[in-house]
């Protein structure tokens, strides 16, 4: 019996270390969460999202309804962010979801559902990832939140 506690005692500490070693290599992307980020419509789109966008896999977020992709993040998800009203900004129908979009002055592009509450934004660093791409992996997940209307 002292030889099964005794390897124990050694195994338990070898465990916890590799555990922490394992969960290193992953970093944590920290995301400011949407204000209505904890809205139950949030859910269902989150559980549906891809573990990757074109070759970037899905990493681990700081922050309910959201989601990040690629290591640095080439593209950020957020559910819960504010409804657009009418825009000018030039709006774009992939898979029946209709993102508005507009250009960063970091050089990203920020799509947002449109006709969508609550609404959600996708950030992409520009030359990282297509755009159409993303957008068409991620309209599947999008079309969870029911649609209240759409561009024109």
């Amino acid at each position: 019996m002292p030889l099964i506690s005794r390897s124990w005692r050694i195994a338990v500490p070898f465990a916890a270390a590799a555990l922490l070693v394992l969960t290193a290599c992953a970093p944590t992307v920290t995301i400011d969460a949407a204000a209505d980020a904890n809205n139950p419509a949030c859910a269902p789109m989150m559980v549906a999202l891809p573990d990757s966008l074109a070759e970037a896999k899905r990493r681990t977020t700081t922050s309910q309804a959201t989601a990040a992709w690629g290591e640095p993040s080439v593209a950020v998800l957020r559910c819960g962010v504010t409804v657009p009203g009418p825009t000018t900004d030039k709006c774009v129908t992939i898979n029946g979801v209709d993102w508005v979009m507009k250009e960063t002055e970091n050089n990203s592009w920020t799509f947002t559902t449109y006709g969508r509450n609550p609404a959600t934004e996708l950030i992409l660093s520009e030359n990282k990832i297509p755009s159409d791409t993303a957008l068409t992996q991620i309209s599947a997940a999008a079309a969870k939140i029911p649609s209240t209307g759409g561009c024109l």
